[in-house]
């Protein structure tokens, strides 16, 4: 009996480590612990320039989520 195809992504079950990940995705406060071994796949892999422009987008959102969360608070939610 087979089972499905390997994604060669190595899984902790199968007694593989998980990907290691660059130390900057921990020190931007991305929650990348709670990723699949196939997201953290995917950000192991990413170019120094790639990995640039992720940063460089997380800081964006972080630089207006305060104002977000005002607005949710003062409407009580409501989005707009």
């Amino acid at each position: 009996m087979t089972g499905p195809p390997s994604s060669g992504v190595p899984h902790p079950s199968d007694g593989g480590e998980r990907p290691p990940l660059p130390a900057a995705l921990y020190e931007a406060g991305l929650p990348v612990d709670l990723l699949t071994d196939e997201q953290r796949l995917v950000l192991s892999e990413l170019t120094p320039e790639e990995l640039a422009v992720l940063l460089d987008i997380k800081s964006r959102l972080d630089a207006v989520e305060p104002e977000v969360q005002a607005h949710g608070e003062i409407a009580g939610g409501a989005l707009f």
